[in-house]
């Protein structure tokens, strides 16, 4: 067990941070893997007017602050998963380079979805989706509440990443002995050409079954690999990002790819996964490489 890939959380004394360490340690638990918290402080530079001394705090005092977010949120993870291996650690950096760096070594990294800054909020703008783009693991952002009975629920689009989110998700719904939900999305060409070309013809039906076929290639596989997994499908005309998050409202966990069809690969978070930060109304997993950690 101690020379498993942990689970990973950073932690920065919020109440969304607590939270997200008890998330932690009950993925850690479904996965029998030990839970990691980290806290990245990065020290302060203080300015005072010529003359007279910064007005920093002692350095034992800094240190004793520090321990304390780790220790409470040990001690929610414990509270929670009694039975995982907990090991919490300060490290000096800034939040998403000490993560990002830590991500080489995990199996996942959970991050609450507020915190690490002075702004509510803060972290879905910055650390999220850094650590989102760059980890080099699945990163979980523990948001919103999610329906203790619902299905995982995974985007499907019929990318690379997408296939990868989806054994993702097969794992997690298997775990949690929850339904697989499986949800891609299309939309209608456009109906007019640009300047005086002509309409564009489809054939609306055909496009359905293809859109379709999309979907069932992408899920054909799981039964071999989880038997006992009950996986449905869901094909629907419409934007991604609103047809998952009105998904995501009656599921306990949204899964997607970092970016999908179309996108620059490892440049930055596709739009529909950097939308889906701020709206999922369950915790939402987003996949960006597929590394064997044990």
């Amino acid at each position: 067990m101690d020379t498993q890939a942990p689970v990973l959380v950073g932690v920065d004394g919020s109440e969304s941070a607590v939270r997200a360490a008890r998330f932690a340690a009950r993925e850690a638990a479904l996965r029998h893997r030990p839970l990691r918290i980290v806290h990245a402080f990065a020290w302060p530079v203080m300015q005072a007017p010529m003359g007279l001394a910064p007005a920093v705090p002692p350095e034992d005092e800094i240190r004793r602050y520090t321990k304390e977010i780790v220790d409470e949120a040990a001690a929610a993870a414990a509270a929670t998963a009694p039975q995982v291996p907990v090991t919490a650690q300060v490290i000096d950096g800034a939040a998403a380079p000490v993560l990002l760096a830590e991500s080489r070594t995990a199996a996942l990294v959970v991050l609450g979805d507020q915190g690490f800054g002075p702004i509510s909020g803060a972290l879905i703008g910055s650390v999220a989706s850094q650590v989102a783009t760059h980890a080099e693991c699945p990163v979980l952002v523990a948001r919103g509440s999610g329906a203790e009975d619902g299905p995982v629920i995974v985007g499907v689009d019929g990318s690379e990443l997408s296939e990868r989110a989806v054994d993702f998700a097969a794992e997690a719904a298997s775990l949690r002995g929850a339904d697989l939900l499986a949800v891609h999305t299309w939309t209608h060409p456009p109906s007019i050409g640009p300047g005086d070309m002509q309409p564009l013809v489809y054939d609306a039906a055909a496009l359905r079954a293809e859109e379709e076929a999309v979907l069932a290639e992408s899920v054909a596989g799981l039964r071999e690999r989880h038997p006992e997994l009950a996986v449905r499908q869901l094909s629907v005309e419409g934007r991604a990002t609103k047809v998952l998050v009105d998904e995501s409202s009656r599921g306990q966990l949204l899964v997607v790819g970092a970016r999908g069809r179309g996108g620059f690969t490892g440049l930055l978070l596709g739009s529909v996964s950097n939308a889906l930060l701020y709206r999922s109304d369950c915790p939402l997993a987003i996949v960006r490489v597929a590394k064997d950690k044990d």
